[in-house]
């Protein structure tokens, strides 16, 4: 199972960022934009309930997800009481799916919090500061860059073992060069605008600075980049679980589930596809926002 880092055209940058410090103005623009969108709202819709899934699943889930019973094994989608079928030991996939979304979204969304925190504050520094300071960050964040980001973080996983925590701690350590690239890309301009060099002019400070004029301009295209990083994560995620150095049974997440019906593939098609499917539409809906949001911040009115 492989993925790829979206790539960030260095022409879309510039058309992320204002030509003046972002306003209220701007913001509300912007959600106007988005609400015109109709592909975005459905994405939108979607992770909604992919999200109400994973906060209320255990409640709504119609059975219990961690049942077995040896004599519903691998019945077929449509079954009277299984209406997904059942998996290899006859546990419901309906309640195991609904189950499931809450350590899947989990595992998938937080590695990308914890990179956009890290990865944010490393790339602001490095493009703000400049001069030595840019070039020592920016050399060492390309080390990373040597290793494909599956390779990296099935390599990360294997050194630090398996189970959840670390799978979180690979991942995160995968996309903080990513997210930290794009920061100082994005700072590095900001840094050279008119209204940065006229508060510099004015005494303020370097935090104060940051704070009041680069920060804005900056975690938008920022947190775009990082939005659609979210679907290659969760979909690193399902592979490592899907190796075993993610999620340990019986614990339902799409990519471990996918690993234990791949023997059933020849006997049940349809129920062992189920989790492929899950990750995909997932994976499409955070990507389909993503591109609603870079729309929306695009300011072309």
């Amino acid at each position: 199972m492989s993925a790829t880092i979206p790539a960030l055209s260095p022409h879309a940058l510039p058309d992320a960022l204002p030509a003046l410090p972002r306003s209220r103005g701007y913001w509300s623009g912007a959600m106007r934009r988005f609400a015109r969108d109709p592909v975005a709202l459905g994405a939108a819709l979607v992770i909604v309930l992919l999200l109400a899934l994973a906060l209320f699943g255990p409640w709504i889930a119609p059975a219990d997800p961690y049942a077995a019973s040896m004599l519903q094994r691998l019945k077929p989608i449509g079954t009277e009481g299984l209406p997904l079928g059942s998996d290899e030991l006859g546990r419901d996939m309906l309640s195991r799916l609904i189950v499931g979304a809450r350590l899947s979204l989990f595992i998938g969304i937080t590695p990308v919090l914890c990179a956009f925190v890290i990865g944010a504050a490393i790339g602001i520094l490095a493009g703000y500061a400049g001069g030595l300071v840019n070039t020592v960050i920016m050399r060492s964040i390309d080390v990373f860059y040597a290793f494909p980001s599956v390779l990296l973080a099935i390599a990360l996983s294997g050194v630090l073992g398996a189970g959840v925590v670390n799978s979180l701690i690979s991942l995160s350590i995968v996309f903080v060069p990513q997210i930290a690239r794009v920061a100082e890309s994005v700072s590095t301009q900001v840094r050279a605008r008119d209204y940065v060099e006229a508060a510099r002019a004015s005494g303020a400070g370097a935090f104060t600075i940051v704070r009041v004029h680069v920060l804005g301009n900056v975690l938008g295209p920022i947190f775009v980049y990082a939005s659609s990083l979210i679907a290659v994560s969760m979909i690193l995620a399902s592979g490592l679980s899907f190796l075993g150095l993610g999620v340990k049974p019986p614990e339902p997440e799409w990519g471990l589930m996918l690993n234990t019906l791949r023997t059933a593939i020849y006997v049940q098609p349809w129920v062992a596809a189920l989790p492929g499917a899950m990750i995909f539409v997932t994976s499409i809906a955070f990507n389909l926002l993503s591109d609603g949001l870079r729309s929306a911040l695009d300011n072309k009115e």
